[in-house]
């Protein structure tokens, strides 16, 4: 997927039961445009009927409620519980300063709230909650611009009408959908296919030319075929944890990037028009298969790519634009230093014949990736990059976007859950406290077995 948000034309070649633990109470149905406000609270006094009470203050209000939820609170004794409204009931802000008044803790979390400029941008707490926003898309999709090269081509757009289909109708733990390729978009990716294994042993990263062979053996990468999304996945989350999700088009720089924050990867599943098989005005599969899963198979490019996505969780708008040039400019766009030479890492560059070329030249502008600097920089989307980033590690690369990502103004700091595969807002000292004991257990567990090598 190209860098979240911008409408791309990529030359490629050619220019519910109460109880602690974040269980549902009760769940309803929103639109696929809906604005949801969220907020989290625990009652100032602790009593049986809290939360009736409570949530009577949204019946007199007439306030919609899609979703609640409750866990034993970090804070002290008792409960929090977290109530997500429908903000197109009318008096929902009147209703909230009236929660507000009878909270101990009280916080928004919002995707749209603007009657607080407190307020927390809405972000997924869960892995299934990207199921909320993944039909969000901007652009692309089943339409194409007028410039597109299957514009005026009516088999490619019902085609392309058929993937959008199936990734609008995906939901998180299907089995990802199979794609039966036509013999002229395997043609397609052929032509891709060949000229850019020729490039990989000289231009592209170590990490790339390590884990290429395994897709190769493992996933069915080969000229006359197409890898099936499923079998990448489940490559990928056998490496690292990463998986695929189908996507039908562009997503907005906040959603993009919060599903990497759950080592998820939207992905499309269309391919470019035969017409131009070295150009693509959008991400396509060849941009997704060969250019971004070979990296995700790399732990420190995995977590590289997982700390942007967690730090955008929360994060201000001009700070999530800042993260989505980083993603720009790394995970789509990287150069790296390798024995003394430089090598690409970025997809956009790995699925793309003519660029994987040039970006090694001498006409670029080189600079060294430094997020806050990386973050402000202006670029291209219709022609080759002027100007590349260049890291010396990935090591170093997560090392300075956690940097960075700490200076992110939001209350709260958070933590992936591996286990669950959620989210944990980590903004009490109790919390905090078990986090550092549970890290000291593990550094013990690391000692012990250090002193028996």
């Amino acid at each position: 997927m190209y860098g979240p948000q911008q409408q791309q034309q990529h030359q490629e070649s050619d220019g519910p039961t109460l109880k602690q633990g974040g269980s549902y109470i009760m769940e309803g149905h929103e639109s696929a445009d809906a604005k949801n406000v969220s907020i989290i609270f625990s009652p100032l006094q602790e009593e049986a009927g809290a939360l009736a009470k409570m949530l009577k203050i949204f019946d007199e209000h007439r306030v919609n409620l899609l979703h609640i939820e409750s866990r034993s609170s970090t804070r002290g004794p008792g409960y929090e519980f977290m109530v997500e409204c429908d903000s197109k009931s009318a008096n929902l802000s009147t209703a909230i300063e009236a929660i507000r008044k009878k909270s101990d803790y009280f916080n928004i979390i919002s995707r749209d709230y603007k009657d607080n400029a407190a307020a927390v941008p809405w972000f997924p707490r869960r892995i299934r909650d990207l199921d909320r926003f993944a039909n969000q898309i901007l652009s692309y999709g089943a339409e194409l611009d007028s410039d597109h090269p299957g514009f005026t081509d009516p088999t490619y757009r019902e085609r392309r009408k058929y993937f959008a289909d199936i990734a609008f109708n995906y939901k998180h733990g299907q089995p990802l959908p199979h794609v039966d390729y036509t013999e002229e978009e395997i043609n397609t990716w052929k032509v891709v296919f060949n000229n850019l294994t020729k490039l990989y042993p000289t231009h592209a990263c170590r990490e790339h030319n390590h884990v290429f062979p395994l897709l190769i053996e493992n996933c069915g990468y080969r000229e006359d075929n197409i890898p099936q999304l499923e079998d990448v996945s489940n490559f990928l989350r056998d490496c690292t944890g990463f998986t695929l999700r189908p996507v039908a088009g562009l997503l907005s720089s906040r959603d993009f990037l919060a599903g990497l924050a759950f080592r998820v990867f939207h992905s499309t599943q269309y391919i470019r028009h035969p017409s131009k098989p070295l150009y693509t005005p959008e991400p396509d599969v060849c941009h997704e298969l060969l250019g971004h899963a070979p990296l995700f198979a790399d732990p420190s490019f995995a977590q590289f790519s997982q700390e942007i996505g967690l730090a955008s969780l929360g994060a201000p708008d001009e700070f999530v634009e800042k993260l989505a040039t980083c993603f720009w400019f790394t995970v789509e766009y990287g150069l790296c230093r390798q024995n003394g030479e430089l090598k690409a890492y970025g997809a956009g560059l790995l699925s793309s014949f003519g660029e994987l070329q040039y970006c090694l030249t001498d006409k670029p502008e080189l600079r060294e990736f430094e997020p806050i600097k990386t973050g402000e920089q202006k670029y291209p989307i219709t022609q080759y990059q002027p100007v590349y980033f260049v890291s010396n590690s990935f090591e170093e690369a997560i090392q300075k976007m956690v940097q960075f990502a700490n200076t992110i103004p939001r209350p709260f700091g958070v933590r992936y859950n591996a286990y669950t595969q959620s989210v944990e807002i980590l903004d009490s000292k109790p919390q905090i406290a078990d986090m550092l004991r549970n890290i000291h257990g593990e550094f013990e567990i690391l000692q012990n077995a250090f002193k028996k090598l």
